[in-house]
């Protein structure tokens, strides 16, 4: 019989740091958005000013993985699709903004591992959030 260790962090939120990192994390993300050409259509999404979308995600993480629930505070269920479904999102778009996120997260200093769990979670989310090119 193989005795499992005990994981080190009760939360990705935990393994994360806490709220300070995800912060430079999400600050980051927009940051990079901001000043990369490659993320050109990511940005061009999220009209001129990037605070309110900055601060949502901000919330939401720190939920989604496992710390204060701010968002869900706020405005209830994320319902991501739904709130999302006013911004034209493809292939592009979602391409574009785990390849920002995954910038973020390495300039950041988010652990390989953690990095790996998240990206995949990231993807599944944003190829969900596909609403255009899509078939009904």
């Amino acid at each position: 019989m193989q005795i499992q260790e005990k994981p080190k962090f009760s939360s990705a939120f935990e393994w994360m740091g806490g709220e300070a990192n995800i912060k430079a994390l999400v600050d980051r993300f927009y940051d990079l958005m901001d000043i990369e050409t490659s993320y050109a259509q990511l940005r061009a999404t999220h009209g001129t000013d990037l605070a309110n979308a900055r601060q949502r995600l901000f919330w939401f993480l720190c939920g989604w993985m496992g710390g204060p629930q701010h968002y869900t505070e706020r405005f209830g269920h994320p319902m991501l699709r739904a709130r999302h479904m006013p911004f034209a999102i493809g292939i592009a778009e979602r391409d574009q903004w785990l390849a920002c996120m995954n910038q973020a997260m390495l300039e950041t200093g988010v652990d390989a591992e953690l990095q790996k769990r998240l990206s995949e979670s990231f993807f599944q989310t944003a190829d969900w959030m596909r609403n255009k090119g899509v078939p009904n």
